[in-house]
């Protein structure tokens, strides 16, 4: 099953691209990446983005993700995304979900959900 990082993989990387987005970490990194002319805007997570693109990268970039969403829920279904995260996140050996609550935030899927689907995956095991 795949994660929503790949569904998104190949529409994200033309994104940055075309806004002039890269990561960068240190110094060096971000001489290596940046273009002449360009002033950069720095953001969390060393992401690295034309200011004069930021509105566009963000709303475009919110739209792939949107969208990979989507795709995640139509292709795997709700269970089958909450399985595959309680399972990433190792809830049957914490026994907590709080990890996995926060992997979905952006999906439609609820705190009730994710307890109910870990309750009877629990009861499998």
């Amino acid at each position: 099953m795949k994660y929503l990082s790949e569904y998104i993989k190949e529409k994200q990387t033309e994104c940055f691209e075309k806004n002039n987005v890269f990561f960068a970490f240190s110094e060096k990194q971000f001489n290596e990446g940046k273009k002449e002319g360009i002033k950069y805007a720095s953001f969390s997570g060393g992401l690295i983005i034309d200011r004069t693109k930021v509105k566009s990268f963000l709303s475009e970039h919110a739209e792939i993700v949107k969208n990979g969403i989507a795709q995640d829920i139509e292709e795997n279904g709700k269970e089958g995304v909450i399985i595959r995260e309680l399972a990433n996140h190792e809830a049957s050996y914490t026994g907590n979900t709080e990890s996995t609550e926060e992997a979905l935030t952006d999906y439609p899927i609820t705190q009730k959900e994710i307890l109910e689907v870990f309750k009877t995956e629990a009861l499998k095991q």
